[in-house]
């Protein structure tokens, strides 16, 4: 009898965990307009599904976009509960910072540097609380100039610089978007355009921008 609790508490368990070895890895992308505009046919979101397909690890994630345009790092904040949290994910994909910086010009509407760091790092902390995976990303550009001459180029490398600090002392992985536009836009901007690259308007991502960005997710998300 003892034999044949034993068997089957066994087989109970190996059941299990070929269940749970079978539920795919839940990512929320949390963001602004650029992650809201992700899941449109062309978005950045959806042309990751396809690279995972083509991988064939399509059935290991479960993709879900939560962006709206014109959020900034403390409307993330203020949503979490409501558009991450009941989501139940495994992974959340943090993007944010580019409204930080472009609506300082636009609006006079930015967020101070001391203010992003304390809300960005709530956000990390409240993730992990909760048992989630955060990989964070640095805004990648306001405009694709090679020669740092865009408007705001100085404080998009500022706060690129403050979310890679706070990854740092927070052990979480970076998808350090800012470098990779910059280095993508040094190759294949040779006319030093500050849009048509990547962006379709400095900010907001083409085609080639969403499948770049894709390709990025995808090397760290799978790492």
């Amino acid at each position: 009898m003892n034999y044949f609790k034993s068997s089957l508490t066994v087989l109970l368990l190996v059941s299990l965990l070929a269940f749970r070895s079978t539920k795919p890895t839940k990512v929320v992308f949390f963001g602004d307009s650029i992650t809201q505009a992700g899941v449109s046919p062309t978005g950045y979101i959806t042309k990751l599904g396809q690279l995972l397909e083509k991988a064939g690890k399509k059935a290991d994630y479960e993709l879900v976009g939560k962006g709206i345009g014109g959020n900034k790092v403390y409307d993330l904040f203020l949503r979490m509960d409501e558009d991450v949290l009941a989501q139940k994910p495994d992974v959340v994909v943090v993007w944010v910072g580019v409204n930080d910086v472009w609506h300082k010009r636009t609006s006079g509407t930015g967020t101070d540097p001391d203010k992003f760091v304390k809300f960005y790092e709530a956000i990390i902390k409240k993730l992990k609380d909760n048992g989630i995976r955060p990989i964070v990303c640095t805004p990648s550009t306001i405009g694709e100039r090679t020669d740092f001459s865009n408007e705001q180029d100085g404080d998009l490398q500022r706060y690129a610089t403050l979310i890679r600090e706070v990854a740092a002392r927070q052990n979480v992985p970076v998808c350090d978007l800012r470098k990779a536009f910059l280095d993508y836009n040094l190759k294949n901007n040779p006319k030093n355009e500050e849009k048509g690259i990547l962006t379709t308007d400095r900010v907001h991502l083409n085609e080639s921008g969403n499948q770049f960005v894709a390709e990025q997710m995808l090397a760290v998300l799978t790492k």
